[in-house]
Formats: C-alpha cells, sequence, structure tokens
C-alpha cells in the first residue's frame, strides 16, 4: 500500500512502537480503562516489527526461572483483580493447584513467556505484527481540532509504507545487543540475544571448543547450558572479573525497584541518584543469581574429581581480537594477571555482553530536535515518562525505557512494569481530558463574544 495522507485515516490518541512486555502492559492498562469507561474509550494501536509477540526467545534455557516474583506481572501491582495477571493465566491454563503446591515465587522463564503469549492473544485486534514504524514527524495536514496530531510511516511485512496518525506515541523498541568495537557477528560469532537460534543451527558434535564472554546472569546460564549439552566440549567462561559476583535480591535491597523508589529517585538530588547506583547496581548489573553461580562451581568441581577438566573459568581476561579461519575463530586475550597476549581457538563464541539503552532519537531522527536533552546529551523527560518539548508540543512521546537516568533502575525492568505503564495510560486519559475541557472553554468564549457582537 503506498504512502498517504493522514488526513484519510483514522488518528489514534495512541500508538504504541514495539509490542513486548511493556507496552503490551500498558494495551491491557488501556482496555481495562475502556472497560471501566465504556462511553470514552482510547483508540490505541500497536506496531511491532517481529512476525509474532515474542519475549527474548533465544535465552529460553531449559530450568531458567524468573528474577522476579510472579506477582510482578503486566497488572497485578496496578491492579490486582485484573483477568490479565499471571495468577489468572495459571487458572485458564488449569495449573494454579500445582503452581501453588510447587511453593517457588519464581515461574521458570518458559512459562512466563507462555503468560505473555497468553495475554498477548486477547489484544491482537490492536496489534499489527510484522511492521516497523520507520518515521515520526507533526502532521503535514489535519482536520480540525488535531493541529497538534504526529504523523507516523510504519513499514508493513508486504513492502507497502502505511501513514498513521497520533496524539500520543509510545516508544517501547527495547534494547540493543552490544558487542566489543571492533567485532562483528557471523555464524560462529554471537550475542547472547540470538543465542538459542544460532546454537540450533549447528551440528552439536562439531563444538569442540566453545566460549562465552561476560560476568552476567546471562553469561553464567549459557555457560551452564552449553556444558550440559555439550558433553564432549571444552567451555571457558572469559570473565572481566574475578570470578561471578552475586546478585543481591535481599528484601531491603529488592526496595530499589519499589514503585515508591521512582518518586525518590526522580525528585531526589543529583547526589542521591548517584548513591541509588553506587549502593544498589549490583541488584541487577553484571551479576549472577547464588543458585546458577553454584552450579557452575559444583561443575567445576566435578569436573576435578573426575579429572577431567572441561570447564574453564578465565578470571579478568578481556577479548582483544577476533580472527576467523573457517570455522574456527582464533581469540587473542588480554589477563591482567598475565603480561603476555594468550590465543584461544574456538568452534562458537558467545559475547553475553549486554546491551544499549533505548535512545529516542534513533527512531525519531530529525523529529528528536523537538524535544530537550539535559547538559549530558541525555533526553530530558517528565514523571510521566513524556519527553520534555522544546517549543510547547501538545501532543505525547513517552518513553517505555531508556529512563534509567531519570527514573532510576527499574526503568527498563519488569519490576515496575505494570505501574509504569498504568501512569502512562493514566496520563494519556487526563491530558485528553485536559485538551477536551480546554477546547469546550475556546467554545464557550468564542459564542460569548459573537452573542455581544
Amino acid at each position: 500500500m503506498g504512502t498517504t495522507g493522514t488526513h484519510e485515516h483514522e488518528i489514534y490518541d495512541v500508538v504504541g512502537i514495539g509490542f513486548g512486555p511493556s507496552n503490551l502492559s500498558l494495551a491491557i492498562a488501556l482496555e481495562e480503562h475502556r472497560a471501566n469507561v465504556p462511553e470514552r474509550p482510547v483508540k490505541a494501536a500497536f506496531f511491532e516489527r517481529q512476525a509474532s509477540f515474542g519475549w527474548h526467545r533465544n535465552m529460553l534455557l531449559p530450568s531458567t526461572t524468573m528474577q522476579i516474583s510472579f506477582l510482578k506481572d503486566l497488572a497485578t501491582f496496578r491492579n490486582p483483580v485484573s483477568r490479565f495477571s499471571f495468577v489468572s493465566y495459571l487458572h485458564a491454563a488449569g495449573r494454579l493447584v500445582q503452581f501453588v503446591n510447587n511453593q517457588d515465587f519464581f515461574p521458570t522463564r518458559q512459562e512466563f513467556h507462555q503468560y505473555l503469549e497468553w495475554a498477548a492473544s486477547s489484544l491482537t485486534d490492536q496489534v499489527s505484527y510484522g511492521s516497523e514504524v520507520t518515521a515520526i514527524r507533526r502532521a503535514e495536514e489535519a482536520g480540525p481540532g488535531d493541529a497538534e496530531c504526529l504523523q507516523l510511516d510504519v513499514r508493513q511485512a508486504s513492502g507497502g509504507v502505511r501513514r498513521v496518525g497520533a496524539r500520543n506515541v509510545v516508544i517501547s523498541t527495547g534494547l540493543v545487543p552490544r558487542m566489543p568495537t571492533g567485532v562483528a557477528r557471523d555464524e560462529r560469532v554471537w550475542h547472547s540475544s540470538e543465542f538459542l537460534e544460532r546454537f540450533r543451527g549447528l551440528d552439536p558434535h562439531e563444538l569442540k571448543s566453545v566460549a562465552v564472554v561476560g560476568a552476567g546472569q546471562s553469561a553464567a546460564e549459557i555457560t551452564r547450558f552449553l556444558y550440559d549439552m555439550l558433553p564432549h566440549a571444552r567451555v571457558s567462561a572469559i570473565l572481566p572479573s574475578y570470578g561471578y559476583s552475586v546478585a543481591d535480591d535481599t528484601p531491603f535491597a529488592n526496595q530499589v525497584f519499589d514503585p515508591a523508589a521512582v518518586d525518590e529517585y526522580y525528585f531526589g538530588t543529583d547526589q542521591a541518584r548517584e548513591a541509588f547506583w553506587h549502593y544498589h547496581r549490583n541488584t541487577n548489573y553484571s551479576v549472577v543469581d547464588d543458585e546458577v553461580i553454584r552450579d557452575l562451581h559444583q561443575r567445576s568441581y566435578d569436573d576435578e574429581v573426575r579429572g577431567t577438566k572441561r570447564l574453564h573459568f578465565l578470571n579478568l581476561t578481556r577479548v582483544v581480537d577476533v580472527a576467523r579461519t573457517g570455522n574456527e575463530t582464533r581469540l587473542t586475550l588480554g589477563a591482567m594477571l598475565d603480561s603476555e597476549p594468550q590465543e584461544l581457538d574456538v568452534d562458537a563464541l558467545v559475547f553475553a555482553t549486554g546491551y544499549e539503552g533505548m535512545d529516542p532519537a534513533r527512531l525519531l531522527g530529525d523529529f528528536d530536535r523537538e524535544f530537550l536533552r539535559d547538559d549530558t546529551g541525555r533526553p530530558r523527560v517528565e514523571r510521566d515518562y513524556r519527553l520534555v518539548s522544546a517549543s510547547g508540543l501538545s501532543c505525547g512521546v513517552y518513553l517505555q525505557g531508556g529512563t534509567e537516568h531519570t527514573h532510576g533502575l527499574s526503568s527498563s525492568l519488569l519490576s515496575n512494569i505494570a505501574v509504569r505503564s498504568g501512569e502512562i495510560a493514566d496520563s494519556i486519559v487526563l491530558r485528553r481530558a485536559e485538551r477536551e475541557l480546554g477546547g469546550a472553554r475556546s467554545v464557550q468564549v468564542a459564542g460569548a463574544a459573537a452573542g455581544r457582537a
């Protein structure tokens, strides 16, 4: 379908860009608002570039569990009686009693993904899969009352471009995989975000030596998986640290992810914000659950008992160079404990080196100039997750992600997803009411002036 003007299409109150857990949670909040106020529904549409719903599919490793409670689902913290809660899913799946008998706060990642798919399946009429928003701009043409509308170009799977209008946009395009400078991904060099797909595409018997770079949760889980799945292979864990550091998930530390902590961070002083990161980075960044650390240590110890060393931990070591020769990859390693570089040949190399935060400028392009940035070049964001306009733009561009600098550690995590999405939904509804009230007042003033004339 060719590109046409926005005025020929329906204009939405809100368009969500991306349909992962964050915007799925927003869609649920808006759906529940529609159920409560059916006479004033918020018209919403979501565009997702994937062909179907999926959340970190390539890290759904066997027996891996969520790092948050099942109660930190898409809706419960905002609406404990929501039909979209994890408990409602368990009831629908016929597993509620068995889950309770399991006496575990943390479902497997596979089961939580099934829950997300179940929730998304109820909202398919609002989502266009295989659709990527490629541009956002002010509306070129608009009907009465739509002067502050936005235009979005949406590239569809068919190759055509669809143009839609929106009074609000919520960007949730996810994190961007981070690779070391100068290292390119290929069929033997992977980022953790593509791990399972790449691993399943190779013959396991060809993998005699594999390596994993990184010291966080994903790196440790992949190392354990490769050790278990490749009983004939050497598995090397290349760690920038001296071993793995444990994640602090104790009750007081976990308060940093509470909804109330967002206000404390947002309205806090620079010194307070710095303290959040200094004291609580070990709740989520470059740390590993105690259970996974113990599993890896046990496997290493069992190797020693058997006298067959397969699992190798290269501490305080970084990858200096990666060179491909056929199906073999040669690593040059720089170890702080050894002045001489080391070489390691592997058949597959996984970089579990994290992600870059979501930067709205990648999508906004020239339109990004409409919004203010702070002294360090980061977007200025209102408490309701809305970008601060430089020109008084009345339509809203909201962020689900990329706001760690303004809203704290939980900004890109599931921990606060239900409350955050509810706050964005409330902001959209409230600002719509204020706009309509302002319009009604303008009509009254104009009418009064005409009567006096």
